[in-house]
């Protein structure tokens, strides 16, 4: 019987911490979400250093309000973290994205990161 009980405890107890990340993780997407949608480069540059993650390895998995980052912070405006987030991904990515003729279709043509990208992205 004592062993039934230890064996119940040690299974709850390990469910518990398989799913305490998913968690985290959501929550620290929606941080991240956050601080782009405020323009607050030095929050998210914190956020990330805190958590010992690269934006170019996390920024294919993050989507604020369906929009990739870089697109979500043109969408609100947030020119200084949009360059902070370009100048942290590869120039490769940045060509392929696609994430200037989306800025063109959706009515920012205008915004000051359509340069940015376009120097990151080589052209």
């Amino acid at each position: 019987m004592k062993f039934k009980i230890i064996t119940l405890a040690a299974v709850l107890t390990s469910t518990a911490f398989i799913s305490t990340p998913v968690a985290a993780n959501d929550q620290l997407a929606q941080s991240i979400c956050a601080y782009v949608a405020a323009d607050s480069r030095n929050n998210l540059r914190k956020t990330l250093s805190d958590n010992r993650l690269r934006l170019s390895n996390v920024y294919g998995s993050i989507v604020c309000d369906g929009l990739p980052l870089v697109r979500y912070a043109i969408k609100s405006g947030a020119n200084d973290t949009a360059d902070f987030i370009i100048k942290q991904l590869p120039g490769s990515q940045v060509a392929a994205s696609g994430d200037v003729e989306w800025a063109q279709n959706n009515g920012f043509g205008s915004s000051p990161v359509i340069d940015v990208l376009l120097a990151r992205a080589g052209g």
